[in-house]
């Protein structure tokens, strides 16, 4: 793609996310995720590959639906107390429809059965937008609307959790496994979005480090299934080692980065008398680990048969940008110690 074109294409990005971050208004805010919606379409296909065209026509389908329901929802809600304002939404109605909406545009089950099929067309450069820069204008306006109910997104939170539990277990495609984990950590912070909506950004921002590492390093590996990382230890050793800490990271094993958010949400799930709620969300971190698991296995204790072939890549210099992966790597695997600070930044 042109240079100039892909800079328009992401400063669109960027624009329509930046409209919704600064609108109080429901007519601003969905115009701004229409911009960051259309903007990010020609970058899904650029590739002209038939799989990437599918996963570019279902993701604007979904997307165009759920904006539309968002348009109805807050048209309604005008309708009702006459008034557009993102922070007065006090009616039932409108407010389930605006979270439905949302829901469907992050990709939260049951409305998730879009984002595995898309994730898998795209390569990992716009995958890597998908799963984190195209969140933040959604997550914006979910924790701006003031629910009145909170049994729909905790139920929301708690069938995402299980469900992208469940689906990556038998998953052999890396892009598939990423899409069901980005569900099941989506589910985490939409179950204590509500009590405590500053832990919800915490978690979203390690989920997008921890999702950084993990792109980038598929990507420099040029894997896109389980199978295809057993080359990986001959052709990037340090980063094969470092991997399975990352995976481990993302499942909440302590004591890396990604047990933080998790322990301080059970935590607070527990103060709000929703001990079985917590239970449950615990159980099903287990199924997501399992399937880290397999790709730690088969990246760090199986070898390819053709090892010669591949031993030259690491002797030779890489034109890879490998310090933004070793940041971001450090930051998932060594925050733990600086939770208190984190508990501290919660509570101020």
């Amino acid at each position: 793609m042109n240079p100039y074109i892909l800079t328009v294409f992401l400063f669109g990005l960027g624009l329509g996310t930046t409209i919704t971050f600064a609108s109080s208004h429901w007519l601003l805010a969905w115009m701004g995720l229409e911009i960051n919606t259309l903007a990010i379409l020609p970058l899904m296909c650029q590739s002209h590959h038939p799989r990437a065209v599918e996963a570019t026509t279902k993701y604007f389908l979904t997307q165009a639906a759920a904006a539309a329901m968002l348009l109805f929802a807050s048209i309604t809600n005008a309708w009702i107390t006459g008034q557009w304002g993102l922070e007065l939404m006090n009616e039932p109605l409108p407010t389930t429809i605006i979270t439905m909406a949302l829901a469907l545009k992050i990709g939260l089950a049951p409305l998730h059965a879009w984002m595995p099929e898309v994730l898998q067309g795209l390569d990992l450069t716009t995958g890597l937008i998908l799963s984190t820069w195209q969140k933040l204008a959604p997550f914006c306006l979910l924790l701006q609307i003031n629910t009145p109910d909170t049994t729909l997104l905790l139920t929301l939170g708690l069938t995402s959790t299980l469900v992208g539990g469940w689906g990556g277990l038998n998953q052999n495609q890396l892009r598939k496994i990423l899409a069901y984990s980005s569900i099941a950590h989506l589910g985490w912070m939409i179950i204590i979005i509500q009590f405590l909506p500053s832990l919800t950004l915490l978690t979203l921002l390690l989920y997008f480090v921890m999702t950084f590492s993990l792109f980038i390093s598929f990507k420099i590996n040029n894997a896109f299934s389980i199978n295809s990382l057993a080359s990986s230890w001959s052709k990037t050793p340090i980063i094969s080692s470092m991997l399975p800490l990352v995976l481990l990271s993302l499942g909440g094993l302590p004591p890396l980065s990604g047990f933080m958010p998790k322990w301080l949400i059970l935590q607070e799930l527990t103060k709000q008398e929703l001990a079985p709620l917590a239970t449950l969300a615990a159980l099903s971190a287990l199924l997501s680990l399992y399937f880290y698991l397999r790709v730690s296995y088969a990246m760090t204790l199986t070898m390819t048969p053709n090892i010669l072939i591949n031993t030259l890549p690491w002797r030779l210099f890489s034109n890879q940008h490998i310090l933004p992966l070793a940041f971001t790597t450090s930051i998932t695997i060594c925050l733990l110690p600086l939770t208190p600070a984190a508990i501290a930044l919660l509570t101020f």
